[in-house]
């Protein structure tokens, strides 16, 4: 195997998308973008596949890592130059990707569970943080309904469990968690743990798996012990067959003693791994990521907020933390980003929770919450395939701003059966459920459209995405669009609506 680099000369007008979700807030790459990405180790902390996407109908694949740059009409491409094909199909973004899809990343042919497309998710991450317990998540729950939300999927977060690797109910924050599963489901609620494949360094549980060679190693042969966002700790190692095993089994036992549904699955990053790690069979930071990602394959409710690969498998996918913020660190991103993940085969995609999940805005002591951003979040949610909410609005908002908050949310459950069809076609085909005006309509200049998007062919969302605005304009493809206003617009063209705080923008194509 040759490492090479192999030249693609970009075509006139040409632009491209691919690599990394998070860099879905500067596509479409042009000619002169002057980009530069690796792909090894270096995913961004969110999803990212070895594909380049073009609106011309060309494309990049490759099964290992590369790293690219694309400045003076050339797009580099220097890695295992053997295992890169490339080449043209169609004239457009949507027959490169079909067929990109149908030949390298192939449809598994069925999706998450059908919940998760038609009622919203809530996760106690902004609310608790680390502090999480029976009392908290019961009376956040029934908050939700008191409030006028709709039951959905809860999501307990971090620190539910007695130690990281030791996964068990810790008894003095969750006394009776059997009970509180059932209360949960009684209410209407599917029920998800938050677990990650780290293993605290000082638990019983670390002894046990070194004796048995579970954990990653250093050259040396001692556990690696590696930095995270938590702490310091060991890796279990995936690719030992009796290591998977062990960590199904404890995930199952969950299932079976508690009632619970499925699992987060967080962090699993590529940055979490090192070339030089020793494990059972010899892998990569990559695949690594990619082995994480197929455990979630044994679960119908299943989250993921990094991933490598695994394009057209039944896994949800979250857009990473968010700020509270208007910027493209915040709520600008959600859109380009979100049409990224369905770009590099993540159909099954989410938003960030609603007004942002990043931990660094609740330890801000200048924090405050934005009632404008936040309803803004949740609108911007709303018609995604998913929307999922932790900080509880009726806690951070007025009675008014709430009640925009439980119509967004509303409007995502009357929409959920249009969702789900797309979801199922998803499964077979692999194409996006929330899509690209320029993947719908090749050729008419909407290729670097960043604030609207369509949810399957036929809704045009247009949220407002910018603080004190109540007009905006919208581009309208070809067709008649009705909106949720009762307005019709004819299109093509360019409109100016009227878009107060109240108003999300949404137009169903006759």
């Amino acid at each position: 195997m040759k490492q090479e680099e192999m030249v693609v000369d970009i075509l006139p007008d040409e632009l491209w998308w691919g690599g990394v979700v998070n860099d879905g807030v500067r596509m479409p790459f042009s000619s002169e973008s002057g980009v530069k990405r690796d792909l090894n180790s270096h995913l961004a902390y969110n999803q990212g596949s070895p594909l380049l996407l073009s609106s011309k109908g060309r494309y990049v694949w490759s099964e290992q890592p590369f790293r690219f740059e694309i400045k003076n009409n050339e797009l580099k491409i220097n890695g295992i130059t053997d295992l890169v094909q490339s080449g043209r199909s169609g004239e457009s973004l949507r027959e490169a990707f079909l067929y990109a899809s149908h030949s390298f990343f192939p449809s598994h042919g069925t999706t998450p569970d059908r919940r998760f497309f038609n009622v919203p998710q809530y996760n106690t991450w902004m609310e608790m943080s680390y502090d999480c317990t029976q009392q908290k998540v019961i009376e956040y729950a029934e908050a939700i309904i008191e409030n006028g939300l709709p039951p959905g999927i809860l999501m307990i977060d971090d620190n539910w469990h007695i130690d990281y690797g030791v996964l068990d109910f810790d008894s003095k924050r969750f006394p009776e968690p059997k009970k509180m599963v059932e209360h949960l489901h009684g209410l209407g609620f599917t029920v998800m743990l938050w677990v990650c494949p780290f293993i605290s360094p000082d638990s019983s549980v670390f002894r046990a798996l070194r004796r048995k060679g579970y954990l990653i190693r250093e050259a040396n042969g001692h556990p690696v012990i590696r930095e995270w966002w938590n702490g310091f700790s060991a890796i279990i190692d995936l690719t030992h067959p009796e290591a998977e095993q062990w960590f199904r089994e404890e995930l199952d036992y969950l299932m079976q003693s508690y009632g619970i549904d499925g699992f987060k699955l967080d962090a699993g990053d590529p940055e979490y791994y090192a070339p030089e790690d020793v494990t059972y069979r010899p892998t990569t930071p990559n695949e690594q990521s990619e082995i994480w990602a197929r455990l979630g394959l044994h679960y119908r409710y299943n989250e993921y907020r990094a991933c490598w690969k695994m394009g057209g498998q039944p896994l949800v996918q979250r857009l990473s933390d968010k700020n509270h913020s208007w910027g493209l660190d915040g709520l600008r991103s959600l859109i380009p980003n979100g049409l990224a993940q369905g770009l590099l085969g993540f159909a099954f995609n989410c938003p960030d929770m609603v007004g942002g999940g990043q931990y660094e805005d609740l330890i801000r002591p200048d924090f405050k919450v934005d009632q404008e951003l936040f309803v803004r979040y949740a609108q911007c949610s709303a018609l995604f395939p998913m929307m999922q909410f932790s900080t509880a609005p009726w806690r951070v908002l007025d009675s008014k701003h709430t009640a925009i908050c439980i119509k967004a949310a509303q409007l995502h459950v009357e929409m959920g059966g249009y969702i789900e069809e797309l979801a199922v076609h998803a499964g077979m085909t692999g194409e996006p459920i929330m899509r690209h005006l320029a993947y719908v309509y090749p050729d008419m200049g909407y290729e670097s459209v960043m604030d609207e998007f369509l949810l399957g062919d036929r809704i045009l969302v247009a949220p407002v995405l910018e603080q004190g605005i109540a007009r905006r304009t919208i581009l309208f493809p070809p067709g008649d669009w009705v909106g949720d206003d009762d307005s019709v617009v004819v299109g093509p063209c360019k409109l100016v609506v009227d878009a107060p705080l109240e108003r999300l923008p949404w137009y169903r194509k006759k």
